[in-house]
């Protein structure tokens, strides 16, 4: 009688061991999970942030464009001045060198 309590001891014993392992390890996972859901809905905070940026320069656009019969020469001005750095004859330029 002896022999078959020392089975079952060790029999629970393993049980007991492999329950723990799985709720550790599904612990582990859950965390995982939602450290991933977090970060993936800072990402999709920031991409609605750009595509508002980016509707209201669409907007400005359209208004710029539909204000004239054509493109207008204060816009093309504001691109070449933003888009390819440049500036008028005459005009002096200040270069922020501390990067802000």
């Amino acid at each position: 009688m002896r022999i078959l309590k020392a089975k079952k001891e060790k029999k629970s014993f393993l049980l007991r061991f492999a329950i723990l392992v799985f709720a550790v390890y599904a612990a582990v996972a859950l965390v995982n999970q939602q450290m991933q859901i977090s970060e993936k809905k800072r990402q999709l905070a920031d991409l609605k942030q750009q595509i508002k940026i980016q509707e209201i320069k669409n907007e400005d656009l359209k208004h710029s464009l539909s204000s004239g019969s054509g493109v207008s020469d204060e816009y093309i001005e504001r691109v070449v001045r933003e888009g390819l750095d440049y500036a008028k004859p005459g005009e002096r330029v200040f270069v922020n060198i501390a990067g802000n």
